[in-house]
């Protein structure tokens, strides 16, 4: 946790420097103005960047009496993890994904899309879900959600400094200096932002995995899904947007390819199935059945939720 916590202070430290960075390259008059706008984004997305993220896109928190099957599962795993139960939202998004979010496992939130609903079995939905209380577990959700809250707002500021200064300018050299600078910073200050997160998701994934794979006692099961999920994001268009793209289960911009891929924030896909099979131990799949029941609840195996 103390490493978490230390990550977390190194992610404000690096997006807050790229923010007051933009308002430097626009103009001095633009300094002070970000610098006070980075304190302020510090202490917005340490308390509310898991609401912002919902908002972004349009989550409704399902009642108990909605899907309770997909409840039970839910409280289920986060008894095995040792975690008070997440709040369950789902987001209008055809494309499968899940991701989970919260400051901390009291505020933890797992949020699925109709889409994943939609593709997975009971099964393997249960392994996504166990991914996502993993992550929650290990208070990854801080990191990863500062990091997609820090790096939109890094973003929408970078595009209309840019285009401000392209409507404003022209008239001086001083006019020339701010059009320069607030190119320089649509183009830089995003993919900085994805590098920091880059730099701090990857291994994430591998230990939620492993970890999620633990509180199912399924491995295969999340094994299966991982294959299902990647194939659907290089298929199905996403609402999802790059800033947050981090937080899903899988990249949700898998589909554009080329530069896209070498700025993903996920590991790739075939490692991380070889890692869960190779954890189910060559695939004897009984054993992690019989497992699973010394919780005292049932393995779901398919059907309706």
């Amino acid at each position: 946790m103390i490493r978490n916590q230390f990550k977390t202070v190194l992610l404000l430290g690096v997006m807050s420097a790229l923010l007051v960075g933009i308002g430097g390259a626009i103009g001095e008059g633009a300094l002070l103005a970000f610098t006070a706008l980075a304190l302020l984004i510090n202490v917005g997305t340490y308390f509310w960047s898991d609401k912002i993220v919902l908002r972004m896109y349009g989550a409704r928190e399902l009642s108990p009496q909605e899907v309770p099957g997909l409840h039970a599962m839910v409280r289920e795993l986060a008894y095995n993890a040792g975690i008070p139960t997440p709040r369950l939202f789902i987001v209008r998004d055809s494309g499968a994904n899940a991701f989970a979010t919260g400051r901390n496992p009291k505020h933890g939130v797992v949020a699925v899309t109709e889409g994943i609903l939609e593709l997975l079995s009971t099964r393997e939905l249960r392994g996504v879900i166990a991914h996502e209380i993993a992550h929650i577990k290990n208070r990854d959700t801080l990191i990863s959600t500062v990091a997609a809250g820090m790096g939109t707002v890094i973003s929408y500021a970078a595009n209309a400094l840019a285009f401000s200064a392209l409507l404003g300018g022209g008239q001086s050299d001083d006019d020339d200096d701010s059009v320069f600078g607030g190119l320089a910073a649509m183009f830089v200050a995003p993919i900085i932002a994805t590098l920091v997160q880059l730099g701090i998701s990857r291994s994430r994934e591998y230990i939620a995995d492993e970890v999620g794979a633990r509180i199912s006692n399924d491995p295969l099961a999340l094994a299966s899904a991982l294959e299902k999920l990647h194939r659907d994001a290089v298929m199905v268009p996403t609402e999802a947007q790059p800033a947050t793209a981090g937080l899903f289960i899988v990249n949700p911009l898998s589909g554009g390819g080329g530069l896209s891929s070498l700025f993903s924030t996920h590991p790739p896909a075939a490692e991380r199935i070889r890692r869960l099979r190779e954890l189910a131990g060559g695939g004897r799949e009984a054993e992690w059945y019989v497992a699973a029941r010394s919780y005292g609840h049932p393995v779901i195996r398919d059907g309706s939720w």
